[in-house]
């Protein structure tokens, strides 16, 4: 005997919330979501075409199929036709991944996910689950998608600029030896901008081209042979000037991306090239890349933040500013371990902040070590003398 089974018969009950357990994933995801302030989703309103979808259903399904390591658009559509949790978050919706992937790239969603942190944290504290005595910072490297071949580095821009500076310089000299442009009014001596390159160029072309209306005008053969050949050089330096400004304009906006980076990559501008802990080959391949940073209490993620630069070291004050502007007020105690240990740190914690830094410097470990302190070839063991102004073995 078997049960019942019959699937042109409507099965009761309709509300997919009976389905769920009572301490499903979806029900947490909810309950945060709904206590973000109305205010924070105003950005989403629009007083033109179709309604969207609601800025609260559409974030409570991305992170639904985050919490089950569904990133994918196409992914998350397919949850929302054949999984229980999303169809009840969505309440019967089922949005394309098109219109999930515009919702997720919009600006105003960093500032929803960033809300998401400190409502959780809230909800932490109330439930008594972190006692906000202290967070513990540390950071890792996340490989961007990006070509691993695609690389500018900020030395060879900036030794190509100089170079291309020189160039342009000797050029705009010769033009003026050999008076094929007048002189024009420069902004500084050392370098011509690239409205002066600009304007050398259409000064240059002019010349060009009264020599053109010359050489037409004349039928004699001698004369107009003459003539070319006085208008190879004009037309041999306008290429030239427009091959340097074309590079100008190149080299400018390089070290506009650049920033306070030595690297950065073609396909993804904001990625920095950096030495990654899973380094397969060996040999210290630089991959472009993001240098995650995560604040933690009671092993919850507290506030996150991403940096260009490779070191930890000047990440930690960046990051406590970001924490302060936008997650929550600093505890007592900054724990990180030695890779953030600087004198600019400490002072920053101790001297700006008035917190306590429980961070260790690089040498810390190997100086309790026995072998460190009866090593009579360093200079940290030994003594000075001040009346005679010499150091000393004991």
């Amino acid at each position: 005997m078997f049960k019942n089974y019959i699937m042109n018969q409507v099965v009761l009950p309709l509300d997919l919330e009976v389905k769920l357990q009572k301490n499903d994933v979806a029900f947490h995801i909810h309950h945060l979501v709904e206590s973000i302030p109305h205010k924070v989703f105003v950005p989403f309103l629009r007083n033109e075409g179709c309604p969207a979808y609601h800025p609260r259903m559409m974030l409570k399904i991305i992170l639904c199929a985050y919490s089950q390591s569904v990133f994918s658009g196409r992914k998350i559509e397919g949850l929302l036709k054949d999984s229980i949790r999303m169809m009840w978050l969505a309440q019967g919706y089922e949005p394309s991944y098109r219109t999930i992937n515009r919702f997720r790239v919009q600006p105003e969603v960093k500032k929803v996910l960033r809300e998401c942190f400190v409502q959780f944290r809230c909800r932490l504290v109330e439930e008594k689950l972190i006692d906000q005595e202290a967070i513990f910072i540390d950071g890792t490297k996340i490989e961007a998608n990006a070509n691993k071949f695609t690389f500018v580095w900020k030395k060879s821009i900036e030794k190509y600029h100089k170079s291309l500076i020189e160039k342009s310089n000797q050029l705009y000299d010769e033009l003026l030896t050999n008076e094929i442009i007048p002189e024009i009014e420069r902004e500084t001596a050392e370098q011509l901008s690239v409205e002066e390159l600009t304007q050398l160029v259409q000064k240059v072309d002019e010349v060009v081209t009264e020599y053109d209306k010359q050489i037409e005008a004349t039928s004699d053969i001698p004369e107009r042979k003459a003539l070319r050949g006085e208008r190879k050089y004009p037309k041999q330096v306008r290429k030239q000037l427009i091959d340097f400004l074309s590079r100008k304009q190149k080299y400018l906006q390089d070290l506009e991306t650049f920033g306070t980076r030595n690297s950065y990559s073609k396909t993804d501008n904001d990625a920095t090239f950096m030495r990654m802990k899973d380094d397969y080959m060996k040999n210290g391949q630089l991959k472009a890349g993001y240098n995650v940073q995560i604040a933690t209490e009671g092993q919850y993620t507290l506030a996150y933040s991403l940096f260009s630069n490779p070191t930890d070291t000047r990440t930690l004050i960046p990051f406590l500013d970001e924490i302060e502007k936008h997650y929550f007020e600093l505890p007592k105690h900054i724990v990180a371990d030695a890779g953030y240990g600087s004198e600019q740190n400490y002072s920053d914690i101790l001297s700006n902040r008035k917190r306590e830094a429980l961070i260790t410097y690089n040498l810390y470990l190997k100086e309790q070590k026995k072998k460190y302190k009866e090593n009579i070839f360093n200079t940290d063991n030994w003594e000075y003398d001040k009346k005679n102004r010499y150091l000393y073995l004991p």
